[in-house]
């Protein structure tokens, strides 16, 4: 089939990547002058299966609430009048008991297991480098509280084959030596070793290079406006390029523009649960190699992720309900800065951090769209939230499954199935 991928995230590529090995004729369509330009440009950089979380669980409204008035929580909410703001707000509490954490629980460590493996096979083929490095995630709580209220979610991905091993602290700094500053403030940490970490503009834009190698075509510095329909069915997507429209028009499309996937879906009046959590990150060279980590970490309380990437460390974390604007905050930037140079003041040149922030496309549960809508030639594979590079190879081989109608090898409730 002649299929057209709308957006050329880490999640589009690897969707182009998958489709054209099943034989497909692949289009990808994006604003950006380039791959990963977005919110794939500087997120965390881990492939996390190990963070299953969703961020709906039982603690979660108090938390927020807590949170409302402080400009650097780790999770913001600024109310607005936005109608899809606060219908996201309500579907979010719905998801906050504890049988409904413990599915989304599972649907994100199936598919995050899943999708580990299809990303290793894919480096494994292609001979990808994208500073990646197999060393584990290392989770780490200075707060008695939070690392308590970490132990059951940790048992759960446990038995669904999450090796998420329980430790204290000097486990961990024998681990990660870079958390000796901290020691005696650790209440408690797990480890997770088969989890990995990467850069994943680096690692979209080296498959996006091989897409085109094998055939895959790229339009760049092209706005999406809309559809053509008829029925149930889509018979092309508008564009504009340089000032000049152009319909393009293919057997099938897969809509991969995670937090705009919403507003472009209203138009076919489909629904998407799917709003922007604005997400920071900082990158700062290394400072002393001694003093800087190797091991990806995680920072429960402070919702922060720190990834080792070649000569460069990067912190990158918290959430902001704020609607679509990227501009920067820089008190919740100067935060990051903060909380990381208070764990580890010797490892990052601090005071030159680059800042940068993206928008997350968020559902209430965390779990993606994956899957057909009704449209009977219009698949979706988005709202992937903080998760887009841990999920982003399985989502893709899973999707190019379904649509040659094939059972996907992952136990996850695809979307039309």
């Amino acid at each position: 089939m002649r299929i057209l991928v709308l957006g050329a995230g880490v999640v589009g590529t690897t969707t182009a990547w998958f489709l054209q090995k099943q034989g497909h004729q692949v289009t990808v369509v994006d604003r950006q002058s380039g791959a990963g330009l977005e919110t794939s440009y500087a997120n965390g950089g881990q492939i996390s299966v190990s963070h299953a979380e969703p961020w709906a669980n039982p603690s979660a409204p108090l938390k927020v609430l807590k949170w409302l008035f402080q400009s650097d929580a780790p999770l913001l909410f600024r109310p607005r009048l936005d109608p899809a703001q606060w219908r996201w707000a309500l579907a979010f509490l719905a998801e906050c008991t504890s049988a409904k954490a413990a599915h989304n629980i599972r649907q994100m460590v199936n598919l995050g297991t899943y999708s580990r493996s299809q990303l290793q096979a894919l480096r494994a083929e292609l001979g990808l480098d994208y500073d990646q490095l197999e060393k584990g995630i290392l989770h780490f709580y200075t707060n008695p509280e939070e690392f308590d209220g970490a132990l059951a979610p940790t048992r759960i991905m446990q038995d669904l084959g999450c090796d998420r091993q329980i430790i204290d602290a000097n486990r961990a700094v024998e681990l990660e030596p870079a958390l000796a500053p901290i020691k005696d403030r650790i209440a408690g940490a797990t480890y997770t070793s088969e989890d990995e970490s990467g850069d994943a503009r680096k690692f979209t834009q080296a498959l996006a290079k091989r897409c085109e190698e094998a055939g895959v075509e790229f339009r760049y510095d092209t706005d999406i406006l809309g559809f053509d329909q008829a029925g149930d069915r889509v018979l092309g997507v508008q564009t504009l390029r340089e000032g000049h429209h152009e319909t393009l028009r293919a057997d099938s499309y897969v809509l991969c523009l995670g937090s705009f996937s919403a507003i472009l879906a209203r138009q076919l009046g489909i629904t998407l649960d799917i709003y922007p959590a604005k997400g920071y990150s900082i990158t700062v060279p290394v400072k002393n190699e001694e003093a800087a980590f190797k091991v990806s970490l995680t920072d429960d309380e402070y919702k922060l992720v720190y990834s080792r990437l070649g000569d460069r460390l990067r912190v990158a974390g918290t959430a902001e309900l704020s609607g679509y604007s990227r501009k920067l905050n820089l008190t919740r930037c100067r935060a990051i800065v903060r909380r990381t140079a208070e764990v580890m003041p010797e490892a990052g040149d601090w005071d030159r951090a680059e800042f940068w922030t993206g928008l997350r496309p968020a559902t209430p549960s965390n779990v993606p769209y994956i899957g057909k809508s009704h449209f009977a030639n219009l698949y979706l594979n988005t709202g992937h939230g903080t998760l887009g590079w841990t999920h982003s190879c399985g989502s893709a081989a899973a999707l190019a499954d379904i649509i040659a109608r094939r059972k996907p090898e992952v136990d996850f409730s695809f979307a039309g199935m």
